[in-house]
């Protein structure tokens, strides 16, 4: 099977295509075919190793010291069981799924093995395989933080970067659980915001959102740009600063922050559970929740896929078409 591979940390050139063998599933596992996957930003980052300040070494010992220790990259996928294992049930042949790999990624690829008890789902009817591919990253991201703040509905909340994918899906969320949402986005994409709930949007090119004298019982920073020193006093009491994009001095100020105010950070890494996927995709066949799609390329184009993503312009997802079907 064809397979996109990452030898070395680098440019999105490092990316290389290779033919390896098709992997057999074991006795508890199933072969997807896979039709569809992502470009994340997550992705990017490891590709590149581009981290937050002060975790260089720790990803290092993670993925791997001089090149990634997984090759192929890709967390999300969308496709098609066409192998089960002997001790599979929950699958048959022919079932239509999406899933999330998260740190064990391997989605640049024809076909992907994976545990029948993994982050598996039936893919909605009514979605394409794009856009199932495209419901976990960010979906169980937000999910996750949100669940950390406690949020409830009548809160009020605020999206720092609610154009990329994480931030897009934090403003139907957030509106679903019953919250006011306000949106940080450019001008560009202030009709995109609202059309997904968002009850305010401030235009980052004309207003500074900490300087409006608007309160907020939860921000959420989806791009790194929006530290806690900036935003506290944009935080009502009891309020939390959740940071998707932190680096190692925002992680030391959560117990500080803790013992010395009524505020609370919210950061470090996302815990993802496979009842998230059944609940996006149950929001998503009913209409409630809808995966943003910016672009596609096909599988032989994954590199101009990745130098896209690094312009940092990106609205929503980026898809891979791997089996040539949307």
């Amino acid at each position: 099977m064809k397979v996109a591979v990452v030898k070395k940390y680098g440019a999105p050139e490092v990316l290389q295509f290779s033919d390896v063998a098709t992997p057999t599933p074991k006795s508890n596992e199933v072969r997807i075919k896979i039709h569809a996957t992502t470009v994340t930003s997550g992705d990017c980052r490891v590709r590149a190793l581009n981290v937050p300040t002060g975790f260089g070494l720790m990803v290092r010992l993670v993925f791997g010291w001089s090149k990634p220790k997984q090759p192929i990259l890709g967390t999300e996928l969308a496709g098609v069981i066409v192998a089960i294992g002997s001790n599979v049930s929950k699958f048959k042949i022919g079932d239509v799924v999406f899933a999330f790999l998260d740190f064990s990624m391997g989605c640049y690829a024809e076909f992907r093995c994976m545990a029948e008890d993994a982050a598996i789902v039936l893919k909605p009817a009514s979605l394409g395989f794009d856009e199932a591919a495209a419901l976990s990253f960010s979906g169980t991201t937000v999910l996750d933080f949100f669940r950390r703040a406690k949020l409830v509905a009548g809160e009020r909340v605020l999206i720092n970067g609610a154009l990329g994918a994480v931030g897009l899906a934090a403003v139907q969320l957030a509106k679903h659980v019953g919250a006011h949402v306000t949106g940080v986005c450019s001008s560009a994409n202030v009709a995109l915001v609202k059309s997904l709930g968002a009850d305010h949007v401030i235009d980052y090119t004309i207003s500074d959102f900490t300087k409006n004298n608007k309160t907020y019982d939860v921000i959420m920073d989806t791009v790194g740009n929006a530290p806690f020193s900036r935003c506290k006093p944009s935080l009502k009491t009891n309020g939390r600063m959740l940071m998707v994009f932190a680096d190692l001095n925002d992680l030391l100020q959560v117990p500080w922050v803790a013992l010395t105010s009524t505020k609370k950070v919210i950061a470090g890494p996302v815990t993802s559970r496979v009842e998230d996927l059944h609940f996006l995709a149950s929001l998503a066949a009913t209409g409630k929740y809808k995966s943003v799609i910016d672009r596609r390329y096909p599988f032989d184009q994954i590199v101009a896929a990745h130098r896209y993503v690094d312009t940092g312009r990106k609205v929503g997802n980026v898809i891979i078409n791997v089996g040539g079907v949307t």
